[in-house]
């Protein structure tokens, strides 16, 4: 595979690990991207898994619309992410970003040496660890609302509207509140679980799941043997506490912990291929 303008193929990379270890074998059989077979690109001591992709979808034009569909983006990203789970399940793996392409096997090649060192690093750092989701979400609708007491008897329906409002904003205030001091407590209680931790941009819209906002959105870097000992540490977290919700996910394989290839310096632009 070449750059030139005939190319019908490129190559879309999913995870990288080291030489030797089963994601040689590259999961006869099994495919990705666009029913792509997983295959490995090799260099010294690091090999990538990867899957050759149309050159029209994955050119800069045709992943720019990709990513600007909505069901084409999931199809995408189910199918990545299948990808580099199957991978962490025989190995211990770098996954890279969603859609990380390069024009040829050279390009990986020479991406591979270049950051050797590195990732020779990163992947002994992640060995044996996986990945832990925290989210912290606050929904005062399911706070209890206090109502002020009352200074007359009686009341006009307006004065008894202005005084309903007064209670549920406030109800709002203390909901964010609490919601604040139990992610606050989080990373006290883990400390001494986890290798690393990454606080991510909360979750909004079609990206949040369940009901109440999002305020917190991290992910921590824990031993595989420790992760029971992990959720055991967060326990009853947010419980007794109205209108804040605390969700663990995961384990996963350590996306957060993993770093992306650069493109090399005058190659590529973001979201075009390398």
């Amino acid at each position: 595979m070449t750059s030139d303008a005939g190319t019908s193929s490129m190559v879309y990379v999913y995870a990288v690990g080291r030489a030797g270890t089963p994601l040689d074998g590259a999961f006869p059989g099994r495919t990705g991207v666009g029913d792509g077979p997983l295959r490995t690109v090799r260099a010294g001591a690091l090999v990538a898994l990867v899957s050759s992709v149309p050159n029209d979808s994955f050119g800069a034009d045709g992943l720019k619309a990709q990513m600007e569909d909505l069901t084409r983006l999931e199809v995408l990203a189910r199918t990545h992410h299948a990808v580099v789970e199957a991978a962490y399940e025989s190995a211990t793996v770098l996954p890279m970003r969603l859609a990380t392409v390069y024009l040829d096997d050279a390009r990986v090649t020479a991406m591979l040496a270049e950051r050797e060192e590195e990732f020779r690093d990163l992947l002994s750092r992640l060995e044996d660890h996986v990945e832990l989701g925290v989210k912290v979400y606050a929904d005062p609708r399911e706070a209890v609302v206090t109502a002020e007491p009352e200074e007359e008897p009686a009341m006009s329906p307006g004065r008894a509207y202005l005084r309903q409002r007064r209670a549920q904003r406030r109800s709002h205030r203390d909901s964010y509140a609490a919601a604040g001091a139990i992610a606050a407590e989080i990373p006290v209680r883990v400390a001494g679980l986890v290798g690393g931790r990454v606080a991510h941009r909360p979750q909004q819209g079609d990206l949040a799941q369940g009901a109440g906002e999002n305020i917190a959105n991290e992910a921590y870097l824990v031993p595989a043997a420790h992760v029971a000992d992990f959720r055991g540490a967060l326990t009853g977290l947010g419980e007794g506490t109205p209108g804040v919700r605390v969700e663990i996910t995961g384990p996963w394989a350590p996306y957060s912990f993993a770093t992306p290839p650069q493109a090399p310096e005058g190659e590529g632009t973001d979201g075009g291929p390398r």
